[in-house]
């Protein structure tokens, strides 16, 4: 790992998805100007000695898009690293970017990071994994990923000095819960995007699950937000409940998705708390806080000269509830305290 003195930086790169509960299995950007970094001195209370021996690390924070899961997880990835290293008496530069899901400034990302000579990359989601990961091939940049719902579709498994941790989703639990709020489902919308990685293994257990139970199924995809309200408007008046996994498309289509959704009466079961707090009705997957602490702490150790271990499934068991939905819909949803030991309440944010 190169030695370079300075403090926490951040830039926020601007141009314009969950274990479940017990887990299972646009235009060009220009080039983005290198972050500004301060200096400070290392803490006079430290021994010589232990002056003499610290080091100087830098990290990218590598955030995919704007949504409040991601949000979260770098929030917790920034502060972990922070506190770790103040404790450790390292001095630690971190410059966060945001490739607005556009793999155009991703890649340009990539690139200057790599240029950079950072010493490791912490990318958030799964675009933004695999473009580090192509960014950094043929070095010895340790890449620690956060939040990639399945890895090994994803290709970020068997790879040199590449981890992370994982939200993998427990679809058929999340379709148990649909079961139980209404017995009665008779269709079900898989609303997703075909371009994410995330999407694909929960796409087919749902398909599944759900021929296992004699339900029948309607999917919609879309690459875009606008595909994505277009496709989940078609569903309203041909099924009874729609479920996404952790997509980011539609994710950032989510307020839209929502007011359509619930308009016509038609609960939505999603992936992540991010749907929920944007209006979708339900969903069980981990805290992202917890994630982002815990892929910090992973990379902090690979920092420090730790081995690369293999990535981290986060453990679920979170249920979320929008209690504004659930009375919008009329669902009672007492049934799910029944099925996880915790049940959030939150209401639709502004």
């Amino acid at each position: 790992m190169k030695k370079v003195i300075s403090v926490i930086s951040s830039l926020i790169l601007t141009a314009s998805l969950l274990a479940g509960c017990g887990a299972s299995s646009a235009p060009a950007a220009t080039t983005a100007p290198a972050p500004a970094a301060t200096t400070a001195a290392t803490p006079e209370t430290q021994a010589p000695e232990t002056q003499a021996a610290a080091a100087s690390y830098s990290v990218a924070i590598v955030q995919q898009l704007d949504h409040s899961s991601l949000d979260e997880i770098r929030t917790a990835v920034a502060a972990e690293l922070k506190a770790k290293a103040d404790a450790a008496g390292i001095e630690l530069t971190i410059s966060e970017y945001n490739g607005q899901n556009d793999p155009t400034m991703l890649g340009q990302i990539g690139a200057q990071v790599m240029g950079d000579n950072v010493d490791m990359i912490i990318p958030i989601a799964t675009l933004a994994a695999q473009t580090m990961v192509t960014a950094a091939e043929g070095t010895d940049t340790a890449i620690v990923y956060a939040a990639i719902s399945d890895p090994e579709t994803a290709g970020l498994t068997n790879l040199d000095n590449v981890t992370g941790t994982s939200d993998a989703l427990n679809t058929p639990f999340i379709l148990d819960m649909m079961l139980a709020a209404n017995p009665d489902t008779k269709t079900v919308g898989l609303l997703y995007s075909n371009s994410e990685a995330n999407s694909t293994t929960p796409i087919a257990e749902a398909k599944a699950y759900l021929e296992s139970k004699g339900i029948d199924y309607i999917e919609k995809t879309g690459n875009t937000t606008d595909e994505i309200v277009t496709a989940a408007t078609s569903l309203v008046g041909r099924v009874d409940a729609v479920f996404t996994p952790t997509d980011n498309v539609v994710m950032a289509a989510e307020t839209a998705v929502a007011e359509i959704l619930n308009d016509a009466g038609i609960p939505h079961y999603t992936g992540a708390d991010s749907f929920v707090q944007s209006g979708a009705f339900t969903t069980c997957g981990v805290n992202y806080t917890e994630l982002g602490t815990y892929t910090a702490d992973m990379a902090f150790d690979i920092l420090l000269g730790g081995e690369v271990p293999e990535y981290h499934v986060m453990d679920g068991g979170i249920i979320t509830v929008n209690t504004d939905t659930a009375a919008a819909l009329g669902i009672d949803y007492s049934v799910f305290s029944t099925m996880a030991n915790t049940v959030v309440e939150v209401t639709t944010e502004e």
